[in-house]
């Protein structure tokens, strides 16, 4: 049996101890440490190598937001997912912690099993949020700004890329883009896969971002 190896961070003993309680009722995750701070998480990230980082954002000394792009930008570090913990699904801290690289985010009262299950997902590399949560995210945030921002790196990508980077911005799975463009889901797994690591994306949910940023997607678009 894997164990998927997690840490905490959160400024508050109480809500540790809670998460702790939780993920450690099952066999198959371990809480390797807990953080009170961002820096304290960059530390024990750095020592443990855990598979998952739970991250509150608002921490004291550095926040779960420096503290996300820290460890994402380290290489050594590239196989640590991060889940954004926060108390509203529309935070603007939420998106600059995906733009940054974290995997996804819960709100904190989100169901016991539903956070067990978003663990587990999240260490098999697979996308914790649906795409269309992420997106209404993205949306929120992206109408605020008054142009699309246009991205060099959308040149690197060939024309079936784009559509398909564009069409999981919109928020279809593998298979939806498959029937969409009349191919394989192998297919269309192969092409969004090449896709982010021709943009350096880390995961779907950064792919996301980048389609919007990018302006290969518009907000609004179905």
């Amino acid at each position: 049996m894997t164990v998927v190896k997690v840490i905490l961070a959160d400024d508050q003993a109480l809500v540790r101890a809670g998460f702790r309680a939780l993920l450690e009722s099952c066999p198959d995750i371990e809480v390797v440490a807990e953080a009170a701070s961002g820096t304290e998480a960059v530390s024990l990230v750095r020592q443990h190598r855990p598979d998952v980082v739970l991250m509150d954002i608002r921490m004291p000394d550095t926040d779960g937001l420096a503290a996300t792009a820290a460890i994402t930008a380290d290489t050594a570090l590239s196989q640590v997912r991060i889940i954004i913990l926060t108390t509203f699904d529309l935070d603007e801290y939420v998106f600059e912690a995906l733009r940054a690289g974290a995997s996804g985010f819960l709100v904190k009262d989100t169901e016991p099993v539903e956070l067990l299950q978003a663990v587990r997902v999240v260490a098999r590399g697979d996308a914790l949020l649906s795409p269309g949560v992420t997106r209404r995210l993205v949306e929120e945030f992206a109408q605020r700004a008054k142009e699309p921002i246009t991205d060099a790196k959308a040149a690197l990508l060939t024309e079936r890329e784009r559509e398909v980077v564009t069409l999981a911005g919109t928020g279809l799975s593998n298979e939806e883009i498959a029937e969409r463009l009349f191919l394989s889901p192998a297919t269309a797994k192969t092409h969004v896969s090449r896709s982010m690591i021709k943009l350096g994306v880390r995961d779907r949910a950064q792919l996301v971002v980048f389609a919007y940023e990018s302006g290969l997607v518009r907000p609004g678009w179905a």
